[in-house]
This record gives structure tokens, sequence and C-alpha cells, in this order.
């Protein structure tokens, strides 16, 4: 499944799952394999959530465990938790390509939450902040370009954004139906409540 993680390669068509086709890599790839049912399906949604957001499995299950004593849906509360960390704050801001490289932003002192710098990719954000690129950093070449392609990709609806003086507002928080990724997040509390 196409998970976006090269940046702005996977819209184009030299990404490589689209070169691939339907059959998985290696020499053996095209022989048919067996369904997977149960919890290989349950293994495969988490995985699949923790590489799209670039999270370890013990911080994944430190973000389970706090959605897990929230009230609400256990998987919607996740789902939040991480659509709420800074370094996803930034990508979907459009000032980086792909999450890994929002990532390598904050941890590099480019970004200022509410006019201090922030350099923990983890910082949980709340409503009313102000995200924005360090004065020094906004005309740096890769920065530039994300901005400008990411007009094209759009920003959600929770989130504000001021391309010009590259700066964006968390306007609220996330819902569920402004995460877009498609994830079945209901797989993933069942693997943990075994």
């Amino acid at each position: 499944m196409k998970l976006f993680l090269k940046g702005d390669r996977c819209f184009k068509e030299k990404c490589a799952i689209e070169r691939r086709g339907e059959n998985p890599p290696g020499q053996h790839g095209t022989r048919r394999g067996r369904r997977i049912v149960g919890y290989g399906l349950q293994l495969r949604e988490k995985q699949k959530v923790k590489r799209i957001y670039g999270v370890l499995e013990r911080q994944f299950r430190l973000y389970f465990a706090e959605a897990d004593r929230q009230k609400g849906i256990t998987g919607h509360n996740l789902l939040i938790a991480l659509e709420r960390r800074l370094d996803n704050v930034v990508f979907s801001l459009g000032f980086a390509a792909s999450r890994a490289q929002a990532r390598q932003i904050v941890r590099h002192g480019h970004v200022l939450l509410d006019g201090k710098t922030a350099s923990i990719p983890s910082l949980q954000v709340r409503a009313g902040q102000t995200v924005a690129i360090r004065e020094g950093s906004r005309n740096n070449l890769q920065i530039r370009a994300s901005v400008e392609t990411a007009r094209g990709r759009g920003v959600p609806g929770w989130l504000e954004l001021d391309a010009e003086n590259c700066t964006g507002k968390v306007v609220s928080l996330p819902t569920r139906e402004d995460i877009k990724i498609p994830v079945q997040e209901q797989l993933i509390v069942e693997l943990y409540s075994r």
C-alpha cells in the first residue's frame, strides 16, 4: 500500500509502488501467497500507522496507553494524538515534503512554536498555538520548494496557513473526519486489547 513516505516522489510516476504494480518485491513476488487474516491484519495495520507517522514501538505503545485512558473512542484518540505531533503539523502545513523531513526540520531548530524554538518532534500542539519557520530559515530552498508544492496538496481544515510568512495556526484540534490516512484504527485497538 502506498504510504507517501518519500514526499513529492510519491505523487509522481517515479513512485516505486506505481512502477511495481500489484506484486510484492523479490524474486518470488509473483507467486500467490496465503491470505492474511486475524492477527496478521491487525499487526499490519499497526505497522502501517507506525511507519506513516515515523514512531517506534515503545512510543506507539505509550500513545495507545494514553488514548486508552482518555474518554471517547480509543482508536480515534490514538490517531488524533499522532496527528497533533509537532513534526506532523509541520508536514501538514507544507513546510516539509515528508514527515521524516519535517522531523529533521524540527530537530535542527528551524521551527518556532508560539515564538519559541521547539526542537522536540513529539510535542503535542494545542488549539490556538502558532507554528512558524525561523526568520533565517525561511529562505531555505527545501522549505520554499515544499511550501510551493503543498499548495496543490492542501492544508487540513483544523490548520490555517500563511504561506507568505511561513506561519501556521492550529485553529482547532483535529477530528477523525479531518484525518485522511487510510487506516482502520479498530484493528489496532483489537490488537492491543488481546
